[in-house]
């Protein structure tokens, strides 16, 4: 969950700090107090267009900083973090957003500088905001797919994994087919190529892990004489009169004199014995060694010729001899494939043909397993609009082509694979009864649209691991029954992620869990807003304010508290 905000000369905004805590957090305030800046600062923490307005008139940049926390490990965030090389450490991310007078854009996640399309995919993985006014995830068609499959994800993800699999197979079978069918004068220039590239390969007669052997022999030849220096050293110091060896040997004939008159002594003569000859026989292995060695100065110059010659290879083919040999070997098999281009190409297309049956199996099996998943997702969406006064309001889900059996595949030649298999899955609702079924995103009321949205994010809050899901005054338009139906929805969204919501609706504010009130001042001939956090008898007062208006009276704070009891017996019923 988010847990603090940090914003700094932003807008209107001087400096404020937010502390957020879990559940439903409000921001309430006057129009025009600042309230959706503050969202406009999430909104750009997670990776939002900015613009030098955003910046305070006089200032030379605008900071925004964010918190958030993560309490189990299998959050997608961490996902995120390994793909993109930061690193996340006691479940803390911290998102940094940097807009400057200038235009620029500096963006940092955990210290380290992002770029801005970095920084977004962190974001949407952390904050899902919602306004009036914004298309977000479940507005977009192209993601409506990926939420029905996050609904049934036990079942479905494993037979995912299998169709991508093979998916990826099938592509790269039909790209290597056609790379080898069209275009014979490509073909040509490309064996020309390789067969060029496998010969200087070939004439440079690598051997494996060659050079690093050859890196390891320069660095002894380079220091020659301090090797040889040191061996000999160390071979004269255990041999000779009055020398290591010989007091070593001294040592041990002394003890076993003395063995017969202490057990214990044995023991270590024994041992200094073992000792005395391993030296002596690292002894012999020194001398050998130094006697052995012989200074070539031409060696030096022909090893480092020959990995200068490894070197120019490397920067063609390969970081190590190893890499350009097995890049030798892979050109190999390509030069003998298209030498014999039409026997592979007849066998090209017979796999090809074996492995679209597979893929198409397994496209099949998706298609079933989201026909299952669509029926339960509409029949949960169905009972939760009712809940909403929305009972009028039918939700369907299409899916594109129709496919029922598998034989239909088979004849329908307009059927295209992608990476999610066949199908194209798209969201529909009619708001009115006999009206025709419509995207999403053409539905037109505003306050049933936001009813639609709130049924989808209690759904889908549990599935898509979002942790903060902001609302941006959705409940515009509605009031009565409807309000209170949003103001319950909202809360039950609260109890599987972080919920922040503006709003101007007295329901919506009984039922936070913390209540924070957004104030525009006039200070030294400036304008900033401030956030504090309101006391019970503070949350009383503000209520009726948004009930009444600016003017407090006592039936206002009766309603006021009978709103926050009615809000505290429904949360007691939702524990």
């Amino acid at each position: 969950m988010l847990t603090e905000l940090s914003i700094r000369n932003f807008a209107i905004i001087d400096e404020i700090r937010l502390t957020f805590h879990d559940g439903l957090t409000v921001l309430s305030g006057e129009t025009g107090a600042g309230k959706s800046i503050i969202i406009d600062a999430v909104q750009l923490l997670a990776g939002g267009r900015a613009s030098v307005e955003f910046v305070r008139h006089g200032q030379e940049k605008a900071e925004i900083e964010g918190l958030f926390i993560i309490d189990y490990h299998n959050h997608p965030i961490y996902a995120v973090g390994k793909q993109f090389g930061v690193e996340i450490q006691d479940g803390q991310i911290v998102l940094q957003r940097i807009i400057t007078s200038s235009g620029k854009s500096i963006c940092r996640v955990n210290g380290k500088l992002v770029t801005l399309a970095i920084l977004k995919e962190f974001g949407k993985t952390l904050i899902d905001i919602h306004s009036q006014h914004e298309t977000q995830s479940l507005m977009v068609p192209d993601n409506h797919i990926d939420l029905l499959d996050l609904y049934n994800q036990d079942k479905i993800n494993q037979v995912k994994e299998e169709y991508s699999y093979l998916f990826n197979k099938y592509q790269n079978l039909k790209k290597r087919y056609k790379e080898l069918s069209e275009n014979e004068q490509e073909m040509a220039h490309r064996l020309d190529l390789l067969e060029f590239q496998f010969k200087e390969i070939e004439q440079a007669n690598l051997l494996p892990d060659e050079d690093e052997k050859l890196e390891k022999e320069r660095h002894q030849l380079a220091n020659f004489e301090r090797l040889y220096k040191g061996v000999q050293d160390a071979y004269f110091a255990l041999n000779g009169e009055r020398k290591g060896i010989e007091w070593l040997n001294i040592a041990q004939q002394s003890l076993q004199d003395i063995t017969s008159y202490d057990d214990s002594i044995q023991e270590k003569a024994e041992e200094l014995s073992n000792y005395y000859f391993l030296i002596e026989e690292i002894s012999m292995e020194l001398r050998n060694f130094n006697e052995s060695m012989e200074y070539d100065p031409n060696r030096l110059n022909d090893v480092e010729a020959r990995l200068n010659e490894i070197s120019r290879l490397k920067k063609k083919y390969g970081s190590t001899v190893n890499e350009i040999l097995q890049y030798m070997g892979s050109i190999e098999e390509e030069i003998e494939q298209i030498k014999n281009k039409d026997s592979h190409l007849i066998k090209l297309a017979d796999q090809i043909k074996e492995l679209e049956q597979d893929v198409y199996l397994e496209a099949k099996q998706l298609h079933d397993l989201r026909k299952k998943a669509a029926k339960s997702l509409i029949g949960e969406v169905h009972k939760e609009l009712t809940g909403l006064y929305l009972e009028k309001t039918t939700f369907s889900i299409s899916f594109e082509p129709e496919i029922h059996h598998l034989s239909e595949l088979e004849n329908d030649k307009t059927v295209n694979l992608h990476k999610n298999g066949f199908d194209h899955v798209k969201f529909l609702i009619s708001t009115n009864l006999g009206e025709p079924l419509k995207e999403l995103n053409k539905v037109a009321s505003g306050g049933e649209l936001s009813r639609i949205m709130l049924v989808l994010k209690k759904i889908f809050a549990k599935h898509q691991g979002v942790t903060s899901v902001i609302f941006d005054e959705v409940d515009t338009g509605v009031s009565g029954r409807v309000a209170q139906a949003i103001a319950e929805k909202i809360y039950q969204i609260s109890k599987e992620s972080q919920v922040l919501c503006i709003t101007h609706l007295p329901q919506v504010a009984a039922m936070a869990d913390t209540h924070n009130l957004i104030v525009k001042e006039e200070h030294n001939n400036r304008t900033k807003t401030t956030v504090s956090e309101l006391s019970l008898d503070d949350q009383i007062n503000e209520i009726s304010r948004m009930m009444t208006g600016t003017k407090l009276t006592n039936t206002a704070k009766e309603h006021g508290k009978e709103l926050l009891d009615l809000a505290s017996e429904f949360k007691k019923q939702m524990l």
